[in-house]
């Protein structure tokens, strides 16, 4: 059932389309339709994305510039529609093919980004590069300070943020849309780093790739971003980056698994088009009035430093030739 126009023009954009494609049955209740109204440029679309991709004329065409992906775990969440307790080989099945179908939609040259934990990085990475012979160009962690509480063995405290590059054409990187300051500058007021010949503007550098800081927590409890009947959403701060660093404005966005809507909400802020899949009716109605509503934090704020200690003061050796720094 189709329950909204895409309409085009020249560029493509989109004026706000949303579509309902039925899905396998599952263990609730199938999503019935309802109608959505997304803003001019936004795209979502209703049902499994295994079914919904390949009837899409941008994944046909190869069209989008960045993938996005944020799947469920198999951690046997409480998902109002989706079966989140598959048996291994089933999920790895259904992993494997929407990594395909979005491997397909991607442009020579796109980014693909995937979110997920240990228990299933290993087998994507493999997958990707050995038989979809994509680019690994980075393995990134995104830390957060409030885990899983666990017993016995450590706790869980990260999910790892997959960065692929398919082949073909050159990828888009925004490096000065990312910059932090740097810790030489941000701890230790090193003059130095004013002074650096690498292309940077002076005392800032590209992120690590391990991902912590400020608004990077875990969204849930009294934070503001959140979005209730959610367990699983990202900050506006982890999209921000990615988003920034291998799109442009008018590029378009993919997000095979909608979700709380954060993909959403941060490329449409960030004049980017976007098309997104959700599995559940009732997810993709507050997912499209978060994209309305807008980011909670403005995504135009200075970075800030990730630094993790105290900033030092500079001392004086004995003699008064050098400098060396203390904790203040």
């Amino acid at each position: 059932m189709i329950l909204g126009a895409l309409a085009r023009t020249s560029p493509p954009r989109y004026a706000g389309a949303v579509t309902r494609v039925p899905s396998r049955p599952k263990r609730s209740k199938a999503p019935g339709p309802a109608a959505l109204n997304p803003p001019e440029g936004v795209a979502v679309h209703v049902g499994d994305c295994r079914q919904v991709l390949p009837t899409l004329p941008e994944v046909k065409a190869a069209a989008f510039d960045l993938i996005f992906a944020d799947p469920p775990f198999n951690w046997n969440r409480a998902y109002d529609q989706w079966d989140d307790a598959l048996p291994e080989d089933d999920y790895l099945r259904f992993t494997y093919d929407w990594i395909d179908l979005c491997h397909g939609a991607l442009k020579p040259g796109g980014s693909f980004w995937i979110n997920i934990p240990d228990d299933w990085a290993a087998e994507i990475v493999v997958h990707l590069k050995r038989t979809r012979s994509m680019t690994l160009q980075n393995w990134c962690v995104w830390h957060y300070r409030f885990g899983q509480n666990a017993t016995g063995r450590f706790i869980n405290s990260k999910v790892h943020a997959l960065y692929f590059i398919k082949p073909g054409a050159k990828h888009t990187w925004n490096a000065a849309e990312i910059l932090e300051p740097s810790d030489r500058l941000s701890i230790y007021g090193d003059p130095r780093t004013l002074e650096k010949r690498d292309g940077m503007p002076p005392g800032h550098r590209l992120p690590m790739d391990v991902w912590y800081g400020k608004y990077w927590g875990r969204v849930q409890g009294n934070n503001k971003e959140r979005r209730g009947y959610h367990d699983n959403q990202l900050p506006e701060v982890y999209l921000a980056r990615v988003i920034r660093a291998c799109s442009n404005p008018g590029d378009l966005v993919l997000d095979p698994f909608l979700g709380s809507g954060t993909t959403g909400v941060v490329a449409h802020n960030l004049k980017r088009r976007f098309v997104g899949v959700e599995f559940s009716i009732e997810n993709a109605k507050r997912a499209v009035d978060r994209i309305i509503k807008g980011p909670v934090r403005s995504l135009d704020a200075p970075a800030e430093s990730s630094a993790i200690f105290p900033k030092r003061r500079a001392i004086k050796r004995p003699g008064g030739s050098s400098t060396d720094a203390e904790e203040t």
